[in-house]
């Protein structure tokens, strides 16, 4: 292996030209080759440095395994987005202290509370190239399914050896669908706790309804802190465990920004498909996103109807309500935006120059090949994610997950640890545990079985072809089927099962085979008959996956040497690794006649209160606004205090909580979503219409001294003021 100092410029993205959106989400190691761009931006800071994932500022930014959080102070504070520590708010919350509606503020560290179970807090502390050590040497003539197998017994020597030191995780990424592999090694933080949550009505303000939109006056602003133990080093919450310091952590601004100011973010974004062939678009906006909207709406009001509003039920399924909801206006958005920009015909053009470019050489002709074979697989991914689409969701029971899952678990313990299915070795014990004990606050019987029916429902309409003979064996259903009669068939499921007990699921963690196949549990009969219909699933997706290891960097190596040849470097689609993006303060207009300000103010959020929710700002927050009480917070070219500001950085999914860096390196605020316009950029980068959401540090300060009183966290963190 070789430790990464740079990668050659054909991985890298060009720079675009001064005043224009920046494309693209680099790798820290990718900095020093747009140096010369960052500082005609607007940064401060020698690009070299922001390499250094040990180093400040990057040495702060940390990762929750979904969302990205920063370290703010000596002692393990940590700050992200309210949504995404809104599981923890809602794994604690009861009728009787409902910190989703009041929120929660630890008076005192004693008063943290343990995050939902499977918290993680990661610290990233060394990457290396291991592209060699993954796809070296493998037999071309392997099928999929053997490539596959050989790919993923390689991972897992790397992340095995990675782990060898303790209290680590570890991973291996893929770059450009395989034409390059990262080990990632990151220290593992395992008790993390909830330190202060704004309620709803300020972290969640404007809910659905203004999610994706702009204007925006969320304080979408949470905080946590990492503990270990005594000597330091990662442990499970303990009582005896104390705050984590970490090497360096960011200082809060307090004096902000303005527009048209250098900012950047760091952060970890999920997942982009800039490079997804035409047949994976059209499967997706023509069928998949479709479909799915069409299922959300009717999903909500079957939970909504199942469990009362601010009853104990509704509590345990706000966060699905709420992620359901996001998904729904995402997809729309996806699905609007990809007719007003023609993204079908854009792609149809690009795939016809990169195609034109390669009839030019006959030395090319492998890419030819090469594409052609992509596009097949990519057809046969597609129908076959149509034939499974049912089925999955006609099996999503929350208790049959954990009856399927346990049922694996007791068939991979019969092999030796490395030859395990990942997520079933010993490294996921704790994770497995932690995902087992979680049910426990957003499992409730009632709205588990409504969901049930509803998922049965759109199943028995499917295409009989689409259908599976064991769930329907295991049913008892055919054509003559009604649902009026499956209420009957699933209640002795939810009478009979043992799996709704936190403790009896966890004895089940050393269960054999035999046991499981023989329980009279329904819910775990239900999974043994299932599990070959599950491992037939598996097995064609690693045979595509195998198959697609062989040819999709082909596809990529075709696209960086034409972007290249036509004076433009291609960069890789996001993959949950930590990346850098930059660019300004910046309003816009998206369409004719709509204009975007770059800030929003303090009044805005009375100008939108209702009283209701999702517009019912707290009654201290209005008398302090109408008194235009704006402490040292207030942004003079607006004459009030900033809420939320919009950028032009490039970002996605994943990037919620990324650190919005000003040009010294001092926290400005925190990423949190995009315009509706901006969803899109997924799949297609527009940079007129790509605009992200930031809540504004400056807002986050007021809410904490001015309304919450949280005067002792101002305290621990190092605020800028000039």
């Amino acid at each position: 292996m070789k430790h990464l100092m740079g990668l050659s410029a054909a991985v890298l993205l060009a720079a675009t030209a001064g005043g224009e959106a920046k494309e693209g989400m680099f790798t820290p190691d990718q900095l020093p080759e747009i140096s010369s761009d960052l500082r005609k931006t607007g940064l401060r800071l020698n690009a070299r440095s922001l390499t250094d994932l040990t180093a400040f500022p990057m040495g702060a930014v940390i990762s929750l395994g979904n969302c990205t959080a920063s370290f703010v102070s000596p002692y393990g504070l940590a700050v992200t987005n309210h949504h995404c520590a809104r599981g923890s708010v809602q794994y604690n919350s009861t009728e009787e202290n409902n910190y989703l509606r009041d929120g929660f503020l630890a008076d005192e560290r004693a008063d943290e509370l343990p995050a939902a179970p499977g918290s993680r807090i990661y610290v990233t502390v060394q990457v290396d190239d291991v592209t060699s050590d993954v796809v070296d040497g493998i037999d071309a003539a392997l099928s999929g399914r053997e490539r596959f197998d050989e790919i993923d017994r390689r991972e897992k020597a790397l992340i095995s050896a990675c782990e060898g030191d303790a209290g680590h995780r570890c991973q291996v990424a893929s770059f450009f669908g395989g034409l390059q592999y990262k080990l990632i090694k990151r220290l593992e933080i395992r008790d993390v706790r909830l330190v202060y949550a704004p309620a709803d009505a300020i972290g969640k303000y404007g809910g659905d309804i203004d999610n994706w939109m702009w204007p925006r006056h969320t304080g979408d602003f949470a905080f946590y802190r990492a503990y270990v133990a005594p000597d330091g080093t990662a442990a499970d919450y303990s009582e005896e465990n104390v705050p984590f310091a970490p090497e360096h952590f960011l200082k809060v601004s307090a004096a902000g920004l303005d527009d048209g100011d250098f900012v950047m973010a760091a952060g970890y974004p999920g997942s982009t498909s800039r490079y997804a062939r035409t047949i994976e678009v059209k499967n997706t906006f023509d069928w998949f996103y479709p479909t799915y909207v069409d299922i959300i709406g009717g999903w909500v009001e079957t939970i909504e109807d199942a469990s009362p509003a601010g009853s104990d039920a509704r509590i345990k399924y706000e966060s699905r309500i709420a992620g359901l909801n996001n998904v729904l206006k995402n997809f729309q958005g996806q699905i609007d935006g990809a007719l007003r920009v023609g993204l079908v015909d854009r792609r149809e053009a690009r795939e016809a120059a990169l195609n034109a470019w390669i009839a030019e050489d006959e030395s090319r002709a492998p890419y030819a090949e090469a594409i052609d074979q992509v596009d097949a697989l990519a057809e046969e991914s597609a129908r076959e994610a149509q034939r499974n689409f049912w089925y999955n969701n006609a099996t999503r029971p929350q208790l049959l997950g954990a009856a399927q899952r346990l049922y694996r678990l007791s068939k991979e313990r019969q092999k030796p640890d490395a030859d395990r299915e990942r997520g079933y070795q010993e490294r996921d014990m704790t994770f497995f545990r932690q995902g087992l004990e979680a049910i426990e606050r957003r499992y409730d019987a009632t709205v588990d079985k409504a969901e049930w029916l509803f998922f049965l429902d759109l199943y028995l309409r499917a295409p009989s072809d689409l259908r599976s003979p064991a769930l329907d064996a295991a049913l008892g259903l055919d054509a003559e089927t009604d649902l009026s009669d499956l209420p009957s068939t699933l209640e002795s499921f939810y009478q009979d099962t043992t799996l709704d007990e936190k403790d009896a699921r966890i004895e089940l963690m050393t269960a054999t085979p035999a046991a499981l196949e023989a329980s009279d549990d329904p819910f775990m009969a239900l999974a043994v008959a299932l599990y070959e219909t599950e491992m037939a699933q598996e097995e064609s997706a690693k045979d595509r996956d195998g198959r697609r290891a062989i040819l999709r960097p082909q596809y990529m190596q075709a696209i960086i040497d034409w972007q290249r040849a036509n004076g433009t470097v291609a960069y890789p689609d996001a993959n949950s690794t930590l990346r850098v993006t930059y660019g300004n303060v910046l309003g816009g207009s998206p369409q004719d006649g709509l204009i975007y300000e770059p800030f929003t103010r303090l009044e805005g959020i009375t100008a939108k209160d209702t009283g209701l929710e999702p517009f019912n700002s707290p009654k201290r927050q209005l008398d302090l606004i109408e008194a235009e009480d704006y402490g040292a917070y207030a942004l003079r070219s607006i004459g009030s205090v900033p809420v939320n500001f919009l950028s032009d950085l490039d970002s996605t999914g994943g990037n919620s909580g990324s650190a919005t860096l000003n040009s010294r390196g001092h926290l400005v605020g925190l990423l949190f979503d995009g315009t509706i316009e901006s969803v899109n950029s997924d799949w297609d980068f527009d940079p007129r219409t790509t605009r992200t959401i930031h809540v504004d540090t400056r807002y986050m300060l007021w809410v904490m001294e001015k309304v919450d009183n949280a005067d002792a966290l101002i305290d621990e963190m190092d605020i800028v003021r000039n």
